[in-house]
C-alpha cells in the first residue's frame, strides 16, 4: 500500500533533476545520471600539487588541499551553486558532499580525519539565509566519512562585506581579524578537514586555517565543493 501510494504521488508531482529539469527515475537522487556523470571534477585529490594547493604555498601550511568540481560561468555547476545558496534548495549541497566524500574515501587524511569543520557564517547572515551553506556540505562529507562535523569551535566575529570583487590583498586585510576559536583544545593534534563552498583566491580559508593551526594547533587539509576561475 504504502509502495502503490508513492507511486501515485510520484505521478502527480514528480520529482526532477536539480541539473536539468528532467524527470527523475527510481534510484535517482537530486540529479539525474547523466547530470550526475557530467560533473566536471577535479580529480585534484590524488595530486598533492593541484591547483588549489598551490594557492596555500607560501601562505599557510596544510596538510592537503583539494576542490571537488571546476566552476564555470553559465555552467551546470553555477546553477547548483545559485540554486544551494540562494534559493533554499539545501538539498542539493549535502547531495554533492557526499558525492565528493565517496572520491575522498581512499585518501589517508581526509579519510581518517578527526573532525569536520565548516567555514562559518557571520549568525546574521546565516539567519537572513537560514542556513550555513558550508555546513551544508560538511554534513553530506561526514555522513559518507563517518567523521563528526563540529561547527561551533571556528567562529566569525565579525561582520565581512562579499569578497568576490575584492583585489587578493583586500580579501585578505578583510578577512584576517574576523575569525576566533571557542574552546581551541579540542582542537589540540587533531587532523580537520575545513570546509567551504567556493574557493577563489583562497583568502578566507587562509584566514581559517591559520588560527586552527596557530591557535587550536590542529592538522588541516582543505575540501572545497567547487573552485572558480580567478
Amino acid at each position: 500500500m504504502k509502495d502503490i501510494l508513492k507511486s501515485l504521488l510520484y505521478l502527480f508531482y514528480p520529482e526532477v533533476c536539480m541539473g536539468c529539469g528532467n524527470s527523475l527515475v527510481s534510484g535517482e537522487k537530486i540529479l539525474c545520471t547523466r547530470c550526475e556523470v557530467n560533473l566536471p571534477r577535479t580529480r585534484f585529490h590524488s595530486d598533492t600539487e593541484n591547483e588549489v594547493s598551490r594557492i596555500f604555498w607560501g601562505r599557510v601550511e596544510l596538510q592537503m588541499a583539494t576542490t571537488f568540481l571546476y566552476f564555470r560561468k553559465g555552467g551546470n555547476v553555477q546553477n547548483l551553486m545559485h540554486q544551494f545558496k540562494y534559493k533554499g534548495e539545501r538539498e542539493i549541497g549535502h547531495h554533492l558532499g557526499k558525492l565528493f566524500a565517496t572520491e575522498l574515501e581512499d585518501e589517508s587524511f581526509y579519510s581518517s580525519a578527526d573532525l569536520i569543520i565548516p567555514v562559518p557564517l557571520h549568525p546574521d547572515k546565516e539567519k537572513k539565509r537560514g542556513y550555513n551553506q558550508s555546513h551544508v556540505i560538511a554534513g553530506g562529507m561526514g555522513e559518507i566519512l563517518k567523521i563528526p562535523v563540529v561547527a561551533d569551535v571556528l567562529v566569525r566575529k565579525t561582520f565581512s562585506e562579499t569578497q568576490t570583487k575584492k583585489a587578493r590583498y583586500s580579501r585578505w586585510e578583510n578577512v584576517k581579524a574576523i575569525f576566533g576559536l571557542e574552546d581551541p583544545d579540542k582542537l589540540i593534534n587533531k587532523n580537520v578537514i575545513l570546509v567551504d563552498d567556493v574557493v577563489t583566491t583562497g583568502a578566507t580559508l587562509e584566514a581559517c586555517a591559520s588560527i586552527l593551526i596557530e591557535k587550536g594547533r590542529a592538522k588541516v587539509g582543505v575540501a572545497t565543493l567547487a573552485m572558480a576561475s580567478q
